[in-house]
């Protein structure tokens, strides 16, 4: 693959069947089409954002398979396949790489975490990688996992051939800062809507980000702005999707995003239990947001554009 692994990549929601609960594929197909249009890099399946710990394997493999049906070959498709056991992250690499995957993103194991040594985290991302017949990317998310990866993980792995990259949805900067020195060859993504400007000052080759589901425009913005080298723009940018992800993703998480999707005009609707759906009070006050940043109906999904301070 000849591409570049780099830019706005969207952790896209899983929607279900208001009716039976199932995973509803025309849905799920229409907001990934509706994101492509605002010129994001590609989309991530199955990942925290779309409730991945609350999908059956069956379920799993369909969501990358319909997503693939849309997404377009030049743009990247990601799947999260973590799992608890190395056996089943190795197993759920080769059914992303089988559905359509371009790549897969990898979490540490969690339920066990407090036991595992970075070396023990070592073996595991080795024999992932090793095994996995797509590239492998590694996921430091430690609000869910209860694990932070060492650096020295990703340093001690940095020369691995199947590791292409990294996520790090930690929110610390310097964190992030670590592990683009202990593994400066890899393309590394800041999963912090909030602190998006910030990593790509530090190096950051783009954002997995949650608040791009219902604001990818901005996060686009932010991109070609920061590539075009002009950082009071993207910083401007900055100051608007910033509350956009503090006061949603990480204020309400998946439920929040769902709300906001509502409200932009894409198919968000209810979590799977047993998260729960947001009171009529937060998704007034998430509407309130998104209108203050120019987000109203699917048309202006991505939002206005952000006048340059230039």
């Amino acid at each position: 693959m000849t591409r570049r692994l780099e830019g706005v990549l969207v952790p896209v929601t899983t929607p279900f069947d208001p009716a039976t609960g199932e995973v509803a594929p025309v849905l799920l197909r229409d907001n990934a089409r509706a994101l492509l249009e605002q010129d994001v890099s590609g989309i991530v399946a199955a990942g925290s954002t779309g409730e991945a710990s609350l999908l059956s394997e069956t379920e799993f493999g369909q969501v990358v398979e319909w997503l693939r049906d849309v997404v377009p070959d030049q743009r990247w498709l990601i799947a999260g396949a973590g799992r608890e056991s190395t056996r089943a992250t190795i197993g759920a690499c080769t059914v992303a790489g089988g559905r359509g995957a371009d790549a897969v993103l990898v979490r540490p194991p969690g339920y066990y975490g407090s036991s595992l040594s970075a070396q023990a985290l070592i073996d595991h991302f080795r024999a992932v990688a090793d095994a996995s017949p797509v590239p492998v990317l590694l996921y430091n998310i430690p609000k869910y996992t209860k694990v932070t990866v060492p650096d020295t993980v990703f340093a001690t792995l940095a020369d691995h051939g199947n590791i292409v990259g990294a996520k790090d949805s930690s929110g610390d900067l310097k964190q992030f800062a670590a592990y683009r020195s202990a593994a400066p060859g890899w393309a590394t993504f800041m999963g912090s809507g909030a602190r998006y400007y910030a990593a790509l000052e530090l190096g950051a080759v783009g954002g997995i980000l949650a608040v791009a589901c219902y604001a990818a425009g901005l996060a686009v913005q932010i991109r070609d702005r920061f590539a075009a080298h002009d950082r009071a723009g993207a910083g401007a940018v900055q100051e608007v999707m910033g509350p956009l992800s503090r006061e949603i993703v990480e204020a309400f998480g998946v439920p929040g995003v769902k709300a906001a999707m509502d409200a932009v005009g894409l198919a968000g609707g209810a979590p799977r239990p047993p998260l729960v759906g947001l009171g009529r009070r937060e998704r007034d006050h998430i509407a309130q947001l998104l209108a203050g940043a120019g987000l109203s109906g699917a048309a202006n999904q991505g939002g206005a554009r952000v006048a340059s301070a230039n």
